[in-house]
C-alpha cells in the first residue's frame, strides 16, 4: 500500500470548532480506521507563510531530501500520540487504555517506508499504518478500507494533501464564530479576539477556496449541521467515499467506547445545538459585535448572518 492507493481522510478545522466531535462520532464505523487522537504529522521543516499564525505541528509534514525513514519517523511531531505513548502518566487521555509502544510503532514504520521507498505521501501512510499494526488494543472488525485523521488548521494545506495522496479527501469543519472563540477563551492562555479571528477567517477562506478548485475532494461541513444529525450529515459523507451509512455515526466514541462527553478530546464537552448556542451567548453585546466585523462576509458564505 503506497500513496497512489492509500486512502485518507483528513479532517480539519479551526480550535474549537468541531474537529475532534466530528473525528470522534466517525470513530465506530466498521470501514474506518480511525486515528485515536490528532495526528499531528507536521515537522520542524515547515516553513512557509502561514508558519507565523499555525504551529507547524498541524501542518502537512515536510522531511528531508537526504533524510531516513528512522529519521523521517522522529520528525513527525505527533505530540498527543507520543506523549500518551511515552509518557501515559502526563497525558490528558492517561485514563483511557493504549496499548501501544511507540517505538514499535516506528519498527513497522520503517519497514513499511523500506518497501515503498521515501516520499512525503508514502511517508504519512507508513505512519498511519504503523499506528493500526502496532496498536493492540485496537477493536477492529476487519473491514476497514480508509484511514482518518485529524488536525487542527490542516485545511491551508489541502492542495499538498490531494497531491501527495491522490486517493485522499478532506473533511473542514467549521463553528460559528461566536461560540468558537467562546470556548477557546476558556483555556489558560486563549488567543485573542483579534488572533483567533484571524485564525478562523484564513481557514474559512482556505476551505471554500480549495472546495471550489476541488469540489470532489474538498468537503465542508458546519458542526451545527452535525450536531443536529450527525448520522445524515456524516452518512452523506460516507456515501460520497463509498462507505456504508451505519448506526455508529449517531454517538461519539473512542476506541468503539461511546464518550459521554467529548472531552478531553476538545473543548466542546456536550455536542447539541442548545449548549452551542448558549456558549455563544457567553461573549459580551461588545465581543459579539467585533467578531461580527471581524468575520465579515464568511458569515453570508456559511450562513451565520443570523445565528445570534
Amino acid at each position: 500500500m503506497d500513496a497512489k492507493s492509500f486512502r485518507l481522510l483528513m479532517i480539519g478545522a479551526m480550535y474549537e470548532n468541531g474537529g475532534n466531535t466530528t473525528h470522534r462520532f466517525l470513530d465506530g464505523h466498521p470501514q474506518m480506521f480511525v486515528y485515536p487522537f490528532e495526528s499531528q504529522l507536521g515537522t520542524r521543516l515547515v516553513t512557509d507563510h502561514l508558519t507565523s499564525t499555525f504551529p507547524v505541528k498541524y501542518r502537512w509534514p515536510v522531511f528531508p531530501l537526504d533524510g531516513t525513514p528512522a529519521g523521517d519517523y522522529r520528525m513527525i511531531i505527533d505530540e498527543e500520540g507520543k506523549v500518551r505513548s511515552r509518557t501515559p502518566f502526563v497525558s490528558k487521555f492517561r485514563d483511557y487504555p493504549f496499548g501501544l509502544s511507540d517505538d514499535d510503532r516506528q519498527r513497522r514504520y520503517v519497514e513499511f517506508v523500506n518497501e515503498t521507498g521515501r516520499s512525503t505521501g508514502n511517508n504519512v501512510a507508513a505512519f498511519f499504518r504503523a499506528t493500526f499494526e502496532a496498536w493492540t488494543d485496537v477493536q477492529r472488525s476487519g473491514r476497514e478500507v480508509v484511514y482518518v485523521g485529524y488536525s487542527p488548521i490542516v485545511v491551508v494545506d489541502a492542495e499538498r494533501i490531494l497531491r501527495d495522496l491522490p486517493n485522499a479527501h478532506v473533511l473542514h469543519i467549521v463553528r460559528n464564530p461566536w461560540s468558537a472563540f467562546a470556548d477557546t477563551s476558556k483555556r489558560p492562555v486563549p488567543l485573542s479576539l483579534e488572533d483567533y479571528l484571524l485564525g478562523w477567517v484564513l481557514n474559512q477562506q482556505h476551505a471554500l477556496m480549495f472546495k471550489a478548485l476541488h469540489p470532489d475532494r474538498i468537503h465542508v461541513l458546519r458542526i451545527e449541521d452535525v450536531m443536529a444529525d450527525p448520522k445524515k450529515e456524516l452518512g452523506s459523507l460516507c456515501g460520497t467515499l463509498g462507505l456504508e451509512v451505519t448506526d455508529t455515526l449517531s454517538r461519539p466514541s473512542w476506541n468503539g467506547r461511546t464518550l459521554e462527553q467529548v472531552y478531553p478530546w476538545g473543548t466542546i464537552r456536550t455536542p447539541t445545538l442548545e449548549a452551542n448556542r448558549a456558549t455563544a451567548m457567553e461573549l459580551s453585546p461588545s465581543q459579539r459585535d467585533e467578531i461580527r466585523v471581524r468575520a465579515g462576509s464568511l458569515l453570508d458564505d456559511l450562513d451565520y448572518r443570523t445565528f445570534i
